[in-house]
């Protein structure tokens, strides 16, 4: 378990405008996605979960550690957040430079920090690219860099934001895999994003910011099956979810690759 604990947490950024009102959330070992509108309060949240932001009132615990009574420094060795712009993470003019950064600046040794960077950059398909400047790369190659950068840091707590943003097929997989492996390793896994498909196929608890309040939260099939608390919030499910409910299928179908199953099933019954 990896303890954080969410009590009544209010936060505003001016007076009387508050953005979160009263959330009470315990995250289990599951991975989560955080899902929502612009402006419903997940990129606050998130920030508050990494101590950037402090509670206007309530609390946020991590791992024991109640997040007004440290710095983001003193949290840093439990909770890593990969940015939705890599552009705002990335500052050397190395890969590996730049991997090492976050290990070392969490007092590991350089040995023990090279080891887990090249890991890292092996685990994310960029070990040949370890000498390169950043921004001789994709925008796609950076994001991955980026998430190296946290891998490196071997957190116990991942928070992605929007993880698939540049990424074709390819690197959606290979962040899906990635995600499996931190999950595996018992790491609390969780991402504040926007596409619906890649949450069905990736996620297994599923929250619903709305307005400053969580409006839904519970397994992803659970939660993708609420339609009306849904449009409420302005989401749609998945692609194939909306597919198989038009056609007049009541469970909820999470993946293509879940209703073919379903599908071949029925075939040789």
């Amino acid at each position: 378990m990896n303890n954080v604990e969410v009590k009544n947490l209010h936060f505003s950024y001016n007076e009387g405008e508050e953005i979160l009102n009263g959330i009470d959330l315990e995250f289990d070992d599951r991975s989560t996605a955080i899902i929502g509108q612009n402006g419903a309060g997940k990129t606050t949240f998130v920030k508050l979960l990494k101590g950037l932001l402090k509670p206007t009132s309530g609390d946020v615990t991590i791992k024991g550690i109640n997040t007004k009574e440290t710095t983001v420094a003193g949290l840093a060795r439990h909770i890593g957040l990969v940015f939705q712009n890599p552009n705002d993470q990335i500052f050397k003019n190395k890969v590996l430079d730049e991997v090492m950064f976050g290990p070392l600046n969490i007092g590991r040794d350089e040995g023990t920090a090279r080891a887990n960077s090249e890991n890292a950059l092996k685990m994310v398909g960029l070990e040949k690219m370890s000498g390169e400047n950043p921004y001789d790369l994709s925008l796609s190659d950076r994001k991955l860099i980026s998430i190296a950068s946290i891998l490196a840091m071997d957190t116990s707590i991942v928070i992605f934001d929007e993880p698939t943003i540049a990424q074709d097929y390819t690197g959606r997989q290979n962040i899906r895999n990635i995600i499996k492996t931190l999950r595996d390793q018992g790491k609390l896994v969780l991402t504040i994003i926007h596409d619906m498909d890649f949450v069905a196929e990736t996620f297994e608890r599923t929250m619903v910011f709305s307005r400053g309040k969580v409006l839904l939260d519970g397994s992803t099939r659970e939660v993708y099956s609420h339609y009306g608390e849904l449009e409420s919030a302005y989401l749609e499910p998945p692609h194939v979810t909306q597919l198989c409910r038009k056609l007049g299928y009541k469970d909820t179908f999470l993946t293509v690759e879940e209703f073919v199953s379903f599908k071949r099933n029925c075939i040789h019954k």
